[in-house]
């Protein structure tokens, strides 16, 4: 049974204070609720935790061929770990610092869904709207909604295999959204019974926001996400080529001659047009960012009583958790895994505590699976993690352990581990 916020807030008192908005309102299913934030809490996790969570970052950095990570851990009764790891590239002493920006790849999916339901909130859309209501370019897709084509069950498939090639051999081309959600819809399944994974879903719920509300992505992604939270290092980029950001996380690619050379040479990926992923995966974020992200998106997803709101009340099975909403359902956790060009991203963060964990290795030779395993080992280590002097760790736990998703992580490696 899920244990209520309230309760969660109980435990961590005097470590940690709830960051409330002044208008002091309950939050909805509409976005990432700011006013269900744990601040981040002042205390360091001990030495042996950080030793299991470094060693496990470090793991994947050599399973994926990326050369540094970005990782953080907020365990509300433990403390925080906030870090980078390695360095920036492969011939680079420069080390990984907590300020670099990165791409969060499909973790831009869940706050398509936030504008989505904020607009929704606000009488703009219908979740039930067919799509062709707002995109009538697409006249054929007169029988998939809005809210399918947020929950993933629009039956329309995954164009990027058709496309990666051009991705990568013209990395600064500037897309139209369009081209992108062409190559998804060529692949139709069945509507409203399945989840599939698509980017044409969240490149055209991308443009049917735009079309109701007369605003670009960016805008809409400012003033329904980025603002609200305070999130002053994430950004839905214009489609101009640029790096996530500055400072910047350079981001790589192991091709098949360097994977067989060892992962020794990635070719450099730092400088991209983000049309490529448009509003399925073409956010920027800081570690930091991403973290707060994830933890709002978790702890706005249920009311007083520590239930699921409306967004995920229609989740279904997909692949080894559940998907709704732009988000996976795993255990008591909410979260995403992500890659776009150059980088892998995950965060996960739980329901019932607020324990959060975000990582970004900055190599996508491997899939987003590498980085959602990694998540997941770290979650299940930070839910052992001691409590701190005067605090009591909370009654919960996860349906996995830290030894299971080290092993799936083995399993996606791309580069040699050792």
């Amino acid at each position: 049974m899920r244990a209520s916020v309230r309760r969660a807030t109980a435990v961590v008192a005097g470590l940690l204070a709830v960051a409330m908005t002044a208008s002091g309102c309950t939050p909805t299913t509409s976005r990432a609720a700011a006013d269900s934030l744990v601040a981040i809490p002042g205390a360091d996790l001990s030495e042996d935790t950080v030793g299991q969570l470094e060693s496990a970052v470090n793991h994947a950095i050599a399973a994926s061929g990326a050369t540094g990570a970005l990782v953080a851990v907020w365990i509300p009764w433990a403390g925080a770990w906030v870090e980078g790891l390695g360095t920036t590239g492969p011939d680079s002493d420069e080390p990984v610092t907590t300020d670099m920006h990165f791409r969060i790849g499909d973790i831009t999916r869940a706050m398509t869904c936030d504008v989505l339901y904020e607009l929704a909130d606000e009488g703009v859309v219908a979740l039930d709207d067919p799509v062709t209501e707002w995109v009538t370019s697409v006249p054929n897709l007169s029988d998939i909604t809005l809210q399918q084509l947020c929950d993933g069950t629009s039956g329309l498939g995954d164009g990027r295999a058709r496309l990666d090639y051009q991705f990568n051999a013209t990395p600064e081309r500037v897309w139209n959204p369009r081209e992108i959600a062409a190559a998804g819809i060529a692949d139709r399944g069945r509507v409203g019974v399945e989840v599939r994974d698509s980017d044409a879903a969240y490149v055209l719920l991308g443009m049917a926001l735009e079309g109701a509300t007369r605003e670009s992505a960016q805008e809409l992604f400012a003033e329904h996400v980025t603002e609200p939270l305070d999130l002053d290092g994430t950004e839905l980029p214009s489609s101009a080529p640029a790096a996530p950001g500055d400072p910047a996380l350079p981001g790589y690619i192991s091709f098949r001659a360097d994977r067989a050379e060892g992962c020794v040479a990635p070719s450099e990926y730092t400088t991209i047009s983000s049309s490529m992923g448009f509003t399925d995966s073409g956010a920027t974020s800081t570690i930091t960012d991403l973290a707060r992200y994830g933890q709002s998106l978790a702890m706005g997803a249920v009311d007083g009583d520590g239930e699921l709101g409306e967004r995920w009340s229609k989740a279904m099975p997909f692949e080894d958790a559940e998907y709704v909403g732009g988000a996976y359902l795993a255990g008591s956790m909410i979260g995403q895994k992500g890659s776009a060009s150059g980088y892998l991203t995950s965060v996960y963060a739980d329901t019932e505590t607020g324990m959060t964990v975000a990582v970004a290795l900055n190599n996508s030779a491997a899939s987003a699976d590498l980085a959602g395993a990694l998540a997941k080992e770290l979650a299940a280590i930070a839910s052992k993690a001691p409590a701190a002097d005067g605090q009591e760790q909370p009654e919960f736990g996860l349906p996995w352990t830290a030894e299971d998703f080290h092993q799936v992580v083995a399993e996606k490696a791309v580069c040699p581990i050792d």
